[in-house]
């Protein structure tokens, strides 16, 4: 038989398969979660998110030097506080956990580049991501303390802020609050097509974050749309985003296409807390290959547009990319 195109030819060795992969992936895409507990001493394990810790600000330079070791240099930060309230002050305390975590990293490893996350969930006792008002979030009213947390982040040292509450406009006040304090050259990491997810559940249990009632379908995006993120993006852009974000990802890899399509800044992706717990639940029981997924499913992330990812498997895929298992 005569065939003329053998695809096949381009596969035979894996000297080969890797000089002609069209998705590449580096350790300097990757940007590890870290959840922060106030306190001094601890190290919890998370029952939800086996290998995961909530661990206290002085616990941080170890974990820094273990990921550092691996070639990370980036971590997002999500703070626990001892105390809650309605209007979620700890936030935007100068002396909040997170602030206290930015300023032990500055000030001990200060190559580690620190994300900080912007929401109010962690901090409120009603567990929604703004400010109450007859029982539901005040958007507008909600705008003001997002600015203070983020000035509050800033002069602790945080490198970016990314805001994850899905507030309208709540880009351009954060964008606004940054520059008037001579914040400009921090950038934003804008949680823009952020659905209302299942696959929270981990995170919500980690972070202590549920809400005592009702949900956050009013602000989160519903998850049957794919249009509205388009707009939500584009928004952000507009209001002075760096850098957009699809959460979660494997879920919505059409959408992370899409976005990267039509935006002109970077793409960022979160693998969040159920993608994590799932590959975990099915390793243990040894139904799948942990390593061979955890390196195939990141690749469809990067494969449908992300130039960034937000993964809990962070430090394992940066051993996999230096091992050349993935890259």
């Amino acid at each position: 038989m005569e065939i003329l195109k053998r695809p096949r030819r381009l596969r035979y060795n894996k000297i080969l398969r890797e000089s002609v992969r069209e998705t590449r992936i580096s350790i300097s895409s990757l940007i590890y979660p870290v959840f922060v507990k106030e306190g001094r001493n601890i190290k919890e394990e998370i029952a939800s998110m086996p290998g995961q810790y909530r661990i206290s600000p002085d616990k941080l330079p170890a974990l820094c030097d273990t990921l550092l070791e691996r070639g990370v240099n980036k971590i997002i930060i999500f703070g626990i506080p001892e105390k809650k309230d309605e209007a979620g002050s700890g936030a935007y305390s100068p002396d909040g956990v997170v602030q206290q975590a930015v300023r032990i990293i500055k000030q001990s490893r200060g190559e580690m580049y620190c994300i900080t996350d912007l929401c109010m969930c962690e901090y409120t006792n009603h567990g929604h991501c703004g400010i109450l008002k007859c029982g539901d979030v005040d958007n507008d009213l909600t705008l003001d303390f997002l600015a203070s947390i983020a000035l509050s982040q800033a002069a602790a040292g945080a490198d970016m802020i990314a805001p994850s509450d899905m507030m309208d406009g709540r880009v351009r006040a954060i964008r606004m609050a940054l520059d008037s304090y001579s914040y400009q050259r921090i950038p934003i990491m804008a949680y823009s097509a952020k659905y209302a997810s299942a696959f929270y559940g981990p995170f919500r249990s980690a972070a202590d974050s549920a809400p005592v009632s009702g949900d956050r379908k009013t602000y989160q995006m519903d998850y049957h749309n794919k249009k509205e993120a388009r707009k939500e993006v584009l928004l952000d852009i507009k209001e002075g985003a760096d850098i957009v974000m699809v959460k979660p990802a494997l879920s919505y890899l059409d959408v992370i296409q899409d976005v990267s399509r039509l935006s002109s800044v970077p793409v960022a992706a979160y693998s969040v807390s159920g993608e994590y717990s799932m590959i975990k639940a099915a390793a243990a029981v040894q139904f799948v290959d942990e390593a061979a997924i955890v390196c195939e499913t990141a690749a469809s992330i990067f494969r449908a547009g992300a130039a960034m990812l937000i993964s809990y498997f962070t430090p394992e895929l940066a051993l996999y990319i230096k091992e050349g298992r993935i890259g």
